[in-house]
C-alpha cells in the first residue's frame, strides 16, 4: 500500500488497500489506521483524477473519520494524518482557501513535532501543489517544495527528491 502510494500508483494502491482492510478489517489497530490514511489520500487522489467520485468521497470521509479516532487516543501518531486529509479535503472542495493553508501548516508542525519526517515532507509537498495548481502562488509553492525536498533528503527517498526537484524546475522558471 505504502510503496504503490508513495509510487504514485494510484489504481495498485487502491486494490492493495483493500486487500489490507479484508486482512485487518475495520479495527483500530494502527496499521489498519494507517492503511486508512492512505485510503483517504489516495481517495483524493482519484477525486481529482475525476475517478469514482463517490466511491472516493465516502472512502475520504470514512478515512478522516477514522484519523480523528485514532488521533483522540493518539495525537503524537496521528493529529498530522488528521490536519493533511483535511487540507486536502479543503483543496478539493475549492471553499474556505485560508483554512486549506491553516491545515496544510498544521499538518506540517504536527509531523515535524512527532518526528515523521517523511509525513511532514509529504504535507510540504501536497502544500506545494495546492498553491501550484489552485493559487497559482509559484513563490509560496517554491517555498513549500524546498521544505518537502530537505525533508526527503533527509529521509533517503531519492524517488521523492527527484520529483521535488522537478516539480521545482517547473516552478522556477516563473519566480522572479
Amino acid at each position: 500500500v505504502i510503496r504503490a502510494y508513495w509510487s504514485g500508483y494510484t489504481e495498485r494502491c487502491g486494490y492493495c488497500i483493500q486487500k489490507c482492510m479484508n486482512l485487518f478489517g475495520q479495527g483500530a489497530q494502527p496499521i489498519a489506521c494507517v492503511a486508512k490514511f492512505f485510503f483517504g489520500l489516495n481517495a483524493i487522489d482519484l477525486l481529482r483524477k475525476k475517478r469514482h467520485a463517490s466511491k472516493s468521497k465516502e472512502g475520504l470521509r470514512k478515512a478522516i473519520a477514522a484519523m480523528k479516532d485514532a488521533a483522540a487516543n493518539s495525537e503524537w501518531n496521528f493529529m498530522n494524518k488528521l490536519r493533511l486529509l483535511e487540507a486536502e479535503q479543503q483543496s478539493i472542495t475549492h471553499q474556505r482557501h485560508f483554512l486549506a493553508i491553516d491545515l496544510y501548516d498544521a499538518s506540517i508542525q504536527s509531523a515535524k513535532k512527532s518526528g515523521f519526517i517523511h509525513e511532514q515532507g509529504l504535507a510540504c509537498e501536497k502544500a506545494g501543489l495546492y498553491f501550484k495548481n489552485k493559487d497559482s502562488n509559484n513563490e509560496k509553492a517554491l517555498e513549500y517544495f524546498k521544505q518537502a525536498l530537505e525533508c526527503y533528503e533527509e529521509w533517503g527517498s531519492k524517488m521523492k527528491v527527484d520529483f521535488i526537484k522537478k516539480k521545482m524546475d517547473g516552478l522556477n522558471m516563473y519566480v522572479v
